[in-house]
Formats: C-alpha cells, sequence, structure tokens
C-alpha cells in the first residue's frame, strides 16, 4: 500500500491573496487619489518632525526625507507578499513586479491625476521598499526551510533508533 499525502493546505494562499488585496488597496488609495495626502496637514507633519527632532533624529531628516521614508514603509508588505506568494523558484518575480507597479502608478499620476507628482525618487523609495520586503520573505522562507530540514533529520534518526 502506497504512502498517501494528506491534502494541501490553501490556508496560505487564502492569507496571501488577502493580505496582498489589502495591501494594494492601500497602495492603490495612497497613490491613486486625486489629491496629495499630506494637503493640508503641514502642520501636523511639521509638529511630527520636530517630535522626530526634539528625540534624535537629526535635524536633516525633513519632510522630503520622511516622504521617501514612508514609500518605502508603504511598499515593504507589497515585495513580502508577492515574493511569499510566488513558488520558491520564481520568488525574483516580485523583483520585477513590485518596480513595475510603481513605475504604473508614477505613469498615472503623471497622466490623469493633475495634483499629483510624478517622479523618479517615489520609484526608487517603492522598489527599495518592496526590495526590503523580498529580502524579509526569503529569509523567511530560508529559516522555514533550515527549520523543515532538522524536523525531518531529527524524526529519521528517531525513527531509525526505535528499530
Amino acid at each position: 500500500m502506497r504512502d498517501q499525502q494528506p491534502p494541501k493546505s490553501r490556508a496560505r494562499e487564502w492569507i496571501g491573496a488577502l493580505g496582498l488585496a489589502a495591501s494594494l488597496i492601500v497602495v492603490l488609495g495612497v497613490t491613486l487619489s486625486p489629491t496629495p495626502l499630506d494637503q493640508g496637514y503641514a502642520s501636523s507633519i511639521d509638529r511630527l518632525l520636530s517630535v522626530l527632532h526634539r528625540n534624535g533624529i537629526p535635524e536633516w531628516y525633513g519632510y522630503n526625507k520622511l516622504e521617501f521614508t514612508t514609500n518605502i514603509v508603504m511598499f515593504m508588505p507589497l515585495g513580502f507578499i508577492f515574493a511569499l506568494m510566488l513558488s520558491h523558484k520564481m520568488w525574483w518575480l516580485a523583483l520585477l513586479i513590485c518596480p513595475a507597479l510603481s513605475i504604473c502608478i508614477e505613469l498615472t499620476q503623471a497622466a490623469v491625476l493633475t495634483s499629483r507628482f510624478a517622479t523618479v525618487s517615489d520609484v526608487l523609495a517603492n522598489s527599495l521598499g518592496a526590495l526590503v520586503g523580498i529580502l524579509m520573505a526569503v529569509a523567511l522562507r530560508a529559516a522555514v526551510y533550515q527549520r523543515d530540514q532538522k524536523v525531518v533529520a531529527r524524526a529519521l534518526w528517531q525513527e531509525l533508533r526505535v528499530r
């Protein structure tokens, strides 16, 4: 009698798809809204920067650096989820998908949204954030693989000891 494997769990795919959908909704909502999200919030942003500066963030870290940082953070989940959703042999496609998405967003801003500004620095920050997320996913996969190898080796060793 052949050993039958249990059916594959689809939980990872469902959780990944929901996470990807949520991340895409946030990113597209933020980047494709008709007006910039910071419009009307200059005083709040200045207060945030003041708090950051009082707590050790250097003075050279101003509005442009804050915007660059938020773009990085915004794309990290996309890179992470894309890299995990793709097979372990195809994760590298996330390195192409995320920057392509960022370029499409910036081109849409330039062509359609007159009060938005399409910039190369946004594409760079978004791509950098995606890269960080992708590297985190690759590291997580490597750690899980190493753990699984140890678990299998221990199970085989214990099975041999019992015989």
